[in-house]
């Protein structure tokens, strides 16, 4: 099975360095910043939809000034105001091992999402980390699904995406793929059932174990 993993609240906590670092962006462009609970609603998003909505209405001149600000205090700090969530090592380790390949597939600069499994020594479980240009501000999560699906060999059948956020389960649903929603993670329950995910995981363990199941009665 080709299992493709989203990254920021599926495998890595991220909420702090990201709102932090959003905070940051707001504040060098002399915006007042925003609350914590709003802004952990966003991560997930791609940042041009992020900043366009928090200084709507706007141009784009202003949202890439906005990201550029974000940028800068990410790569320096907030990268790494960030933790593995519990279980996933060993989850990725006994997924691998179990035979399946695994791929990061995130709204996340793919420049930035390698840098983060390196730092948490995970790279090694990935055959590749799928993710959008730096340049590259209206990223479609569906268009990276689709790329890892035609790395991978094409057959939906033998594919699975597992994320927290609806848009996660919509672009897996694009490609017929089966998507298992990780609600550990920063979509609401609310929003992950709405999308219609073939299950909704409530730990890295219990995740393991649906993947084996689905495997044994053939991907679904």
């Amino acid at each position: 099975m080709h299992l493709f993993f989203d990254l920021d609240g599926t495998l890595t906590d991220s909420s702090s360095g990201i709102i932090r670092c959003i905070n940051h962006a707001l504040a060098e462009l002399g915006h007042e910043p925003r609350a914590d609970a709003r802004l952990q609603h966003m991560i997930g998003t791609p940042l041009g939809t992020i900043f366009r909505t928090l200084l709507s209405p706007t141009d784009d001149a202003v949202v890439d000034r906005a990201i550029a600000a974000y940028r800068t205090r990410f790569n320096q700090v907030g990268m790494f105001e960030n933790a593995l969530f519990p279980g996933v090592a060993n989850a990725l380790d006994e997924l691998y091992l179990s035979g399946h390949t695994l791929q990061i597939v995130t709204v996340k600069p793919a420049v930035s999402a390698r840098r983060v499994v390196d730092h948490f020594d995970i790279a090694r479980f990935f055959e590749a980390v799928y993710g959008p240009e730096l340049g590259d501000h209206s990223c479609d999560k569906a268009d990276l699904v689709g790329a890892a699906l035609e790395a991978a060999g094409g057959d939906s059948t033998q594919a699975m995406m597992i994320g927290d956020r609806a848009e996660d389960v919509v672009a897996a649903r694009a490609h017929a793929i089966v998507a298992v929603a990780a609600g550990w993670g920063y979509g609401s329950r609310e929003e992950l059932v709405a999308a219609g995910p073939a299950h909704v995981a409530e730990s890295m363990a219990e995740l393991v174990q649906w993947v084996h199941a689905a495997g044994a009665r053939g991907g679904s």
